[in-house]
């Protein structure tokens, strides 16, 4: 009998290495794509910003979730419309972006106070944790890395030109120094992973 339960905590311990190899493959993926084709990235963003206010108007319409639960979702999906204007170019230190964040955290502790208080079932509660609170901030999280892309316009915050730099200089030297999450799975990758190491006769 322990040595299926030993086994059995085996199996588990493999099949969440999997599932978490599985999942940063998937995100590497997309943020290569999303990188590729900011264009049409943007747009997907921008849909998925309208079917999840679409979604909120059904809460409104056909159950009897709260208000403050609706009005802070749909607060929080014109935030994100904001952001994305100006993608890929996105500014994690922009006020859109941190009431953003803030809407984002606010809307997940009244969607708990409101499901710990009234039954739903597991698949309805994952809907809408999925739908109307994770996957627009997912695929902005997604699209960060874009940002890396950008060259330099009038959509920068901050000044271009220093006293001893010039634009091209200036934008290298930002290029140097990605922040975004297709830098940090290659930085993962890089560390992590064994190199191959190319024969020389």
């Amino acid at each position: 009998m322990w040595f299926f339960y030993i086994l059995a905590w085996i199996a588990i311990f493999l099949q969440i290495c999997f599932v978490v190899l599985a999942t940063a493959a998937g995100l590497y993926y997309l943020a290569e794509l999303v990188e590729e084709y900011s264009v049409l990235a943007k747009k997907c963003i921008q849909w998925l910003i309208v079917i999840t206010i679409l979604v909120y108007a059904g809460f409104f319409c056909f159950e009897e979730l709260p208000n403050v639960l609706i009005l802070c979702g749909v607060l929080a999906q014109v935030f994100h419309l904001i952001i994305i204007q100006d993608f890929p170019f996105v500014s994690v230190i922009s006020p859109s972006f941190i009431i953003a964040v803030i809407l984002i955290i606010v809307n997940h502790y009244f969607a708990m106070n409101y499901f710990q208080a009234h039954y739903h079932s597991f698949s309805e509660v994952m809907a809408y944790f999925t739908l109307c609170l994770w996957l627009v901030p997912f695929s902005l999280l997604v699209s960060l890395s874009a940002n890396d892309m950008v060259l330099p316009t009038h959509a920068e915050t901050r000044p271009l030109l220093s006293d001893n730099e010039d634009v091209i200089t200036n934008y290298f030297s930002r290029r140097a120094k990605k922040y975004g999450l297709l830098s940090f799975f290659n930085y993962a990758k890089e560390s992590l992973l064994p190199q191959r190491s190319k024969k020389v006769f």
